[in-house]
């Protein structure tokens, strides 16, 4: 149990550095979507603080300089001098020192006028306010330098405000997000055991919310469906038991008819039919979980050869090594079997048998059936087999039986069959006997 625990945490580790690294993840983008919104709404606070503070700051300058525009107006109408160096804070400029653009201005509109000057950033812009006393241009200068050099500082403060919310935000956002796609992953995680055959398997989640709601829709499909499952597999079972007492009649009255031609004929369906009457009641058996495993060793190489020997069919056969595996012979010779008649009836010569003893890290031995036919249907690959259905016209007719008793018979004795197609084309099942029997 101790390495089970382990185990499981060393594989969730690295799934939730790739789900964490993932961009694509529902993760990242809500924390994208929060971000985006905390920058737009500190760029919106950002603005509107800079505007009403510079605007703030140009009021202020303007009553200044127009306070000071009075002071001097009121010396140059009593005659006295009222010229300081333009480097003085506040200064007055008579004359030459006087904008352009202020004078074009006054020569329109006598005053007092004010003008933001930015025309010399390096000294620091100036607040100017001019008025024309008795055909003179009158001009005071307020240095701005000031008031800019703090108006940067308050945008440097704001964006330094922004990043820290940024900091504390996405990461918040993250943590908000992983505790809503754990639950979305546990649904997801129900719904996948159910697609592998763990009918029992429920989310049972608590709540009133839209993931409560998806978790609650799971449940109730899983009770459907296995409602309908069990109800296939009572008819199955029932049609089975039902069909066996008429068919062994049957069996006996065909062993009694005379021989000819149409007694072959007769005996021949009677055994299609005694086949697909044996096939139902093992699909039932393992339905019930009815089947047990009577493990033994085997030399696996000798009991494929003679279960593809048995079929009577072309086939070539290949062992690798010396194979020996503690297993349930006639559920191994079962499976070999059907996958060797689905190959024939399916699939296109030649059909290859291949016997691999080279261990791997999951399991020891490998039997490999593989045919030159068309190959498994898409739909066969992506859902697995489906009895009473083949998938495909190309690959023939039949009822489908033989893969799926072939992997119910491998989940009884701990193995595994995958079915894949070959290159250029061809079907391949493979059969993967567990390591801890080898």
């Amino acid at each position: 149990m101790g390495r089970t625990t382990a185990d499981e945490a060393r594989t969730s580790v690295p799934q939730f550095l790739r789900r964490l690294v993932d961009l694509r993840s529902l993760r990242w983008k809500i924390a994208a979507g929060v971000a985006a919104a905390a920058c737009a709404m500190a760029v919106g606070i950002g603005v509107l603080v800079h505007r009403t503070t510079e605007e703030r700051s140009l009021n202020i300058g303007r009553g200044t300089a127009l306070r000071e525009l009075e002071v001097a107006e009121v010396e140059f109408r009593d005659g006295r001098s009222v010229s300081r160096n333009p480097s003085d804070t506040p200064g007055y400029d008579i004359g030459d020192e006087v904008p352009d653009e202020l004078r074009r201005r006054l020569a329109s509109e006598p005053g007092p006028l004010t003008w933001y000057d930015t025309r010399r950033p390096l000294q620091g812009p100036f607040m100017w306010a001019a008025t024309r006393v008795n055909g003179t241009d009158l001009a005071v200068r307020m240095d701005m330098g000031a008031e800019k050099r703090s108006l940067q500082a308050l945008d440097r403060h704001i964006r330094y405000a922004a990043i820290a919310t940024l900091a504390v935000v996405v990461p918040l956002t993250l943590l908000a997000a992983e505790l809503v796609l754990r639950r979305l992953r546990r649904v997801a995680g129900t719904a996948r055991r159910i697609r592998n055959g763990s009918l029992d398997a429920r989310t049972a989640s608590r709540g009133h919310d839209e993931i409560s709601e998806i978790s609650s829709a799971v449940d109730h499909m899983a009770d459907a469906l296995q409602e309908r499952l069990r109800g296939e597999q009572r008819f199955t079972a029932d049609v089975a038991h039902e069909l066996r007492t008429p068919l062994a009649g049957l069996v006996t009255s065909a062993s009694l008819l005379p021989e000819s031609e149409a007694t072959d004929l007769v005996q021949d369906r009677v055994r299609v039919l005694r086949a697909l009457v044996d096939d139902l009641l093992e699909i039932s058996r393992l339905d019930a979980g009815a089947e047990h495993a009577d493990a033994q060793p085997v030399p696996l190489g000798d009991l494929v050869t003679e279960s593809v020997r048995r079929t009577g069919l072309d086939t070539r056969i290949t062992v690798v090594g010396d194979p020996t595996v503690e297993t349930d012979p006639r559920r191994v010779d079962r499976i070999v079997t059907n996958l060797v008649l689905n190959a024939h009836r399916h699939g296109g010569p030649p059909v290859e048998v291949t016997v691999d003893a080279t261990a791997t890290a999951t399991h020891a031995v490998t039997v490999v059936v593989r045919d030159h036919g068309p190959g498994f249907p898409a739909d066969l690959l992506d859902h697995g087999p489906q009895r009473f259905r083949t998938g495909a016209a190309e690959r023939g007719h039949g009822h489908g039986l033989g893969l799926t008793i072939a992997l119910g018979q491998a989940q009884v004795i701990g193995a595994r069959v995958t079915l894949s197609n070959a290159e250029p084309h061809g079907a391949v099942a493979a059969l993967h006997l567990p390591h801890r029997f080898a």
